[in-house]
């Protein structure tokens, strides 16, 4: 692959990790509301998780980049862009389910779906790429502490009728 062949993949992945990023952000409001929710004693601090996603955001976006590079064809290609875009819709969702129309409930059925979409990027990847694969490991470790969180979010905050 030329030098210029490298870029554009990278370009997307950067724009699209951005993209994500900035939404789910932009869509986490530690209002009043939130600030209300009775939390797990082992919930993180909330300082940690903006650090704890960029790290994240930048190991997917190398993950996508070198699956990308080591894709056989053109359609092994439209198939990574595809599972890498339908999960960061459903990392996108969570959040808006989450904090802005407060439904952490909701939130948690569709971190089950968020989690299943990081785990088939795993398996989809390891045969391009081991080493993508892996870079993806923390994400599903970070998930499935997120799903924790929110299940006992959920059991200390029961909706109201």
């Amino acid at each position: 692959m030329t030098d210029e062949g490298l870029l554009k993949p990278a370009l997307v992945a950067a724009v699209a990790t951005c993209a994500v990023a900035g939404l789910g952000a932009g869509m986490t409001d530690l209002g009043p509301w939130y600030r209300q929710l009775v939390q797990p004693a082992w919930k993180p601090p909330d300082w940690a998780f903006g650090p704890v996603w960029t790290v994240i955001f930048v190991l997917a976006a190398i993950a996508g980049v070198m699956a990308w590079r080591q894709a056989p064809d053109a359609s092994s290609r439209h198939w990574l862009l595809g599972l890498f875009a339908l999960n960061g819709a459903l990392n996108t969702l969570w959040s808006a389910l989450y904090f802005k129309l407060q439904r952490p409930d909701w939130a948690l059925v569709e971190v089950v779906a968020l989690w299943l979409s990081v785990l088939v990027l795993i398996v989809v990847l390891a045969p391009y790429s081991r080493i993508s694969s892996w870079l993806l490991s923390p994400y599903l470790l970070w998930v499935t502490i997120a799903a924790a969180l929110n299940l006992a979010t959920v059991r200390l905050n029961p909706p109201s009728p």
